[in-house]
């Protein structure tokens, strides 16, 4: 201290709900996280959807679908499940494949197979694979101010015995295209079968693609997405459509 200044003192007060040191008329605040006053109201978070991963993917041919889904289901860092099925039989010849949230998509699948029983108790027929995007397109459309958080791929054959694949946005919107692909390994998959498949930027011949040479895309796409992507692992159950029916198999992917 300079010369004549008095000396220094520290009192300890009570100021409010926290300790306060004064100096010489000064007070100090020790440093202290924000606190909550009594009765103030109080910010509690929820919300109603939980991104479970994994992937899901359809390739048409000429007379056959190939569609495909991994079966680990996750939750943050965390793998709740490691045999839990994308693919869901909801015709004769229809499978729907859908990733997100396990809970929406259970829901989901309620109602179309309700509405899909009604038609054959009604018609006395399995409802088209058309018929059943355009009903899956209205069911999404029907729920757009609280949507399923589902991202679906449907696949199966038309009229025509043609090999159908749809993709569909969180509300409905929906389009028929020679491939699609969902979930968290989409933006690894899309790329790759642009080129191989589709052949986008490709001056030469497309090749017409076969049921075998469909099921070794699907491999390997799955395999590629799985080392990139934490979300999809575990098998890779894939279900091949066909004038015949559905015939499933499943594939071994990494464990970790």
């Amino acid at each position: 201290r300079k010369h004549g200044e008095r000396p220094c003192s520290f009192v300890r007060r009570r100021a409010g709900h926290r300790d306060d040191l004064v100096m010489a008329g000064t007070a100090f605040a020790p440093p202290s996280a924000p606190t909550q006053q009594l009765g103030a109201p109080r910010e509690h978070r929820f919300s109603p959807y939980d991104f479970n991963g994994g992937t899901t993917l359809a390739i048409s041919g000429k007379d056959f679908v190939v569609v495909a889904g991994d079966t680990r289901m996750s939750s943050g860092y965390s793998i709740l499940s490691r045999k839990v099925s994308k693919l869901h039989a909801v015709g004769a010849r229809t499978v729907l494949a859908s990733a997100g949230c396990q809970t929406d998509i259970v829901a989901l699948l309620e109602v179309l197979k309700t509405r899909h029983q009604m038609y054959v108790h009604q018609t006395g027929r399995q409802m088209a694979t058309p018929a059943m995007a355009r009903m899956l397109s209205n069911t999404l459309y029907y729920k757009r101010f609280f949507p399923y958080y589902a991202f679906n791929v449907l696949a199966g054959l038309d009229a025509d015995g043609t090999g159908a694949v749809y993709t569909y946005d969180a509300v409905g919107s929906f389009e028929r295209v020679p491939f699609a692909a969902s979930g968290s390994g989409q933006n690894y998959i899309v790329p790759l079968l642009d080129n191989v498949l589709v052949y986008k930027n490709r001056n030469d011949e497309k090749p017409d693609i076969t049921l075998d040479r469909a099921v070794q895309l699907v491999k390997e796409a799955f395999v590629s997405a799985g080392e990139r992507d934490i979300y999809t692992g575990d098998a890779c159950e894939i279900a091949v459509i066909t004038a015949a029916g559905i015939q499933t198999q499943t594939f071994d992917l990494k464990k970790d």
